[in-house]
Order: structure tokens, then C-alpha cells, then sequence
């Protein structure tokens, strides 16, 4: 009895061994064929992220043509009766592609895009805040300063944050500038100050010090001030918070070389803030005509303003005309479970029509 307990037992034993090591193996395998799944989604979704970015510059491509086509037939205005302001609603790729006569127009199906045109220079540019006198010099642009004072005034703001925006603008692009002409700096040497660049500003970035480099003086401490590069850069001026921020974004813009404001396509209050004497209640009269006739000078522009009240108008082309050379392109794909989301500054020639993209942003 006693030796047939014992080989029950060790049975007993042996089908709950077998039946662990059952379990155990299918646990690993389980695990296995889990990571290989999650491994498996992840290329996945990198092909179709990848595929909707590709999407995302043919569409690109396709609004650059609608840029140059458009400056073809306008004779050099840009409005916002333009073709290029008819922003594009959510479609499916494969409704586009089958206009055009694509033969695979069925894989589109499941992709989707939009989007839209915006007039970058509608904006007030903080880079006219900086002007190069001459090769090498910068200067702060006082006539610009004080525009963009009244637009904050007129958006109920501190107008003292003008100036603020203007020197650190002109420190950020003198070290820029001449960054990479400072020379190295022994590492037994014991001046850590790093030459100035002309026109104000730190040219050397060895040196970071609470000073933001705003003093108004060619002896202002070594500093290496940001390139301003987009209105969120306005955060790293003293002054600005994200509230600020918020309030001006609509209203300006940062762009790489001075440009003047399209008088066709600005706001009110980047008008009211660009044209001296010009009232806010006037310059909304002018854009209510405007919805009615564009226009097509700065000839006209200056009757426009003579009509709304500026009893003295002088015209600066560099600062007012009816064309735009920088444009924003908005665009959103989606594709299967990929979502591109992207914005890109483009700049077209004035005179031969070709574009170029200057940056690309991708939101989150």
C-alpha cells in the first residue's frame, strides 16, 4: 500500500510539474509574440508616419505652384481675393488624385488632407525693429519701434515692451552674426569676456549672466541672447509672459529680412499701428472698403488713407505695399492613424515667382 501511495504521489507531482512548465512556456510565448506585436505596430506606425509626411510635402509642393500661379496672373498683388487665400477643406487624397486622372487614386481612400494660405506680412514683422545701416551695423529702427508700441497700446498692453523687443532682437542677431568669427579663448587665459558685436550685443557665447544684453551701450556685459526666430521667442524677453504672448500672436510675426506690411491683407490694428495719425476706428472703415475694392498701388493705398483722415500721408514703401513675398502654408494630414500637422514659412521671388521654403514647423 504503502509503495503504491508513494508512485501516486510522485504522478501526482510529475502531471503538476508538466502542467508548470505547460504554463511557464505558454506565459513566455505569450510574451513573446506580445513584444513582436507591439514591435510590429510600431514600424507600422512609423511607415504611415512616414508615408503621411511624404504626403504632407506633395501637398506642399502642389501649394507652391498655387503661389507662383497666382503671382503669375495678378501682375504682382497679392489680396485676399487671391486664389491662394481659398483654404482647403478636409478632403480625401483619393477624391484629389481621381480629378487629376491618377490611375492608383483608390489607395487614397483612407488619407485625408487640408489646409490653408496665410499672408505672413498681414502681420507686423518684428525683424523691421532692426535695421543694417550698413554692412556689419545694426540699429534699432526708431519709426518701427514706435509702430509697434502703438500696437500695443491698442491691444491694451505695456508700449515700454517695444524698446525691450528691439535691443534684444538686435543682440540676438549681432551674435548670430559673429559667432563664428570670435576667437578661442585660451583655457589658461584669464579674460573669459568675449569680444562685443557691432551695434550691441555679445559676439562671444562663453558667457551667461542674468544681464539679457538690453543695455542701450556698446559695453553691456558678454551675453549669448537667442536668435529670435518666432513669436514664442518673445517669452526670453524681460516683460513678456505667456499671456502676452497670446494676446500678440495673431498680430505679429518673425521673419527673416525686413519687410513691409501688405496693406491688402493686414488687420486693423496692424494698420492703425504702421500708419502714423491713423485712428483704430478708421483703420477698420479702410478694411470694410477694402472687402470691396483691393488695392492695386501704394498709390492707391495713400488715396484710401487721405479718405480715412490722415490729413498728412507719406507713403515709406518699406514699410506699406500691396505685394507679399512670405507666406505660411497650414497643413494637416491624416493618414490611417498618422496625424501631420504642419506649418511652413515660404518665401516667393517678387520678380521670377519661384519659391523657396524657408522653415518648417511641425505641431504637436
Amino acid at each position: 500500500m504503502r509503495s503504491m501511495r508513494s508512485t501516486r504521489a510522485r504522478r501526482g507531482a510529475a502531471i503538476i510539474s508538466a502542467l508548470l512548465v505547460v504554463a511557464l512556456s505558454a506565459i513566455l510565448v505569450s510574451g513573446m509574440l506580445w513584444r513582436q506585436q507591439v514591435q510590429l505596430r510600431r514600424i507600422e506606425n512609423q511607415r504611415l508616419l512616414a508615408q503621411g509626411q511624404w504626403i504632407a510635402r506633395a501637398s506642399l509642393d502642389w501649394t507652391r505652384l498655387v503661389l507662383r500661379s497666382e503671382a503669375d496672373t495678378t501682375a504682382g498683388i497679392t489680396y485676399l481675393g487671391g486664389t491662394w487665400g481659398v483654404p482647403l477643406a478636409k478632403t480625401r487624397l483619393s477624391d484629389f488624385l481621381g480629378q487629376i486622372g491618377e490611375a492608383h487614386a483608390e489607395q487614397g481612400a483612407d488619407t485625408w488632407i487640408s489646409g490653408s494660405i496665410e499672408d505672413a506680412q498681414a502681420r507686423f514683422n518684428l525683424r523691421d525693429l532692426v535695421a543694417t545701416s550698413a554692412p556689419g551695423s545694426l540699429q534699432v529702427n526708431l519709426a518701427q519701434i514706435e509702430a509697434f508700441a502703438r500696437l500695443l497700446q491698442i491691444l491694451g498692453l505695456n508700449s515700454q515692451l517695444a524698446k525691450n523687443t528691439a535691443l534684444y532682437l538686435r543682440s540676438g542677431l549681432a551674435y548670430s552674426a559673429t559667432r563664428f568669427q570670435a576667437q578661442p579663448t585660451a583655457m589658461n587665459s584669464g579674460s573669459q569676456t568675449p569680444p562685443l558685436a557691432a551695434g550691441g550685443g555679445s559676439a562671444g557665447g562663453g558667457n551667461y549672466t542674468d544681464n539679457p544684453g538690453l543695455a542701450d551701450a556698446e559695453s553691456n556685459s558678454g551675453v549669448a541672447p537667442l536668435l529670435m526666430t518666432s513669436v514664442d521667442s518673445l517669452l526670453d524677453v524681460p516683460g513678456f509672459t505667456p499671456d502676452v504672448v497670446a494676446r500678440l500672436r495673431p498680430f505679429v510675426t518673425v521673419l527673416p529680412t525686413v519687410t513691409p506690411v501688405n496693406m491688402n491683407t493686414a488687420s486693423a490694428e496692424v494698420i492703425a499701428s504702421v500708419v502714423t495719425g491713423l485712428s483704430l476706428s478708421n483703420a477698420q472703415a479702410l478694411v470694410a472698403h477694402r472687402q470691396n475694392v483691393f488695392f492695386r498701388n501704394v498709390a492707391d493705398v495713400q488715396l484710401a488713407l487721405q479718405g480715412a483722415g490722415v490729413k498728412e500721408v507719406s507713403v515709406d514703401t518699406t514699410q506699406i505695399d500691396v505685394n507679399t513675398s512670405y507666406f505660411l502654408v497650414h497643413g494637416r494630414v491624416l493618414h490611417e492613424r498618422a496625424e501631420v500637422d504642419r506649418t511652413t514659412l515660404v518665401w516667393r521671388d517678387p520678380l521670377t515667382h519661384t519659391t523657396r521654403v524657408v522653415r518648417v514647423r511641425d505641431e504637436p
